[in-house]
């Protein structure tokens, strides 16, 4: 692998990095000369994540949280900090879906557990990552989803919960984009990962289904989504703050 490019000499942290989205992320931005922090809580992914990027001669540490508990959010980001001295990215991609189940039948712990990773963990970051960025600048995306924009059946705790990034992440926009952290949101389309292809796997027929529905009828594999990701990230965006950037090979577009 190859280093050096879009974010050289950046530190960036970045969230739900143990797998999907988030893992090739830290792999595109440690590429393009990033040295990260990775935070998930599954360690084991994330300590052999790390091992993989040091082997190919990335700068790159994890620390281990839960997004929705704001105090081992705290401690995560000054580990971030202390260790690569400032923060200058922060890619917050942590989330979970929400079984398909109709409202009327889903239970409140279903509501509880998607809204508290996917809007309080949203919450409890960006504030620390402002914090951290105040005296500098720097750049943040979150992570919505299609859902972000349009409704389907069966999810409605993970659609509110995704709307409610894209509004987070346009008041945070509109808050601090004059101390020069600008903040955008992506909006990934249906992507390989451990929740997606499970959820496949569960139902036959949905994949080619979900397929035929975008301009580009296939599914994205997560690699382009963190390149997205990255070039958002990068001093190549420096004109992008407030924007919702669907990443979904034109699914919205129909």
């Amino acid at each position: 692998m190859r280093y050096g490019g879009l974010l050289q000499g950046k530190h960036a942290f970045i969230t739900g990095a143990s797998s999907g989205i988030g893992a090739a992320a830290a792999r595109v931005f440690c590429r393009e000369g990033a040295a990260v922090t990775l935070a998930a809580r599954r360690e084991e992914r994330l300590a052999a994540l790390v091992d993989e990027l040091r082997a190919e001669g990335g700068k790159a540490q994890y620390v281990v949280l839960d997004v929705a508990v704001k105090a081992q959010v705290e401690e995560g980001l000054a580990r971030a900090v202390e260790s690569f001295g400032r923060l200058d990215v922060a890619f917050n991609n942590a989330g979970v879906g929400a079984e398909g189940t109709p409202m009327h039948l889903m239970g409140d712990e279903v509501y509880d557990t998607v809204m508290d990773t996917n809007v309080r963990g949203m919450w409890n970051c960006l504030r620390q990552e402002i914090a951290a960025m105040l005296e500098h600048g720097g750049s943040i995306v979150n992570t919505s989803s299609t859902a972000g924009l349009v409704a389907t059946p069966v999810a409605a705790p993970y659609i509110a919960a995704k709307h409610a990034v894209i509004g987070l992440t346009k008041a945070v926009a509109a808050e601090y984009s004059a101390s020069g952290i600008r903040v955008n949101a992506i909006v990934p389309g249906a992507t390989h990962s451990e929740m997606l292809d499970a959820w496949l796997e569960r139902i036959p027929g949905v994949a080619e289904e979900m397929a035929r529905a975008a301009l580009l009828p296939r599914i994205a594999v997560p690699e382009e989504i963190a390149e997205a990701a990255a070039w958002l990230s990068s001093d190549r965006a420096s004109f992008v703050v407030g924007a919702t950037v669907p990443v979904d090979g034109g699914w919205t577009v129909r």
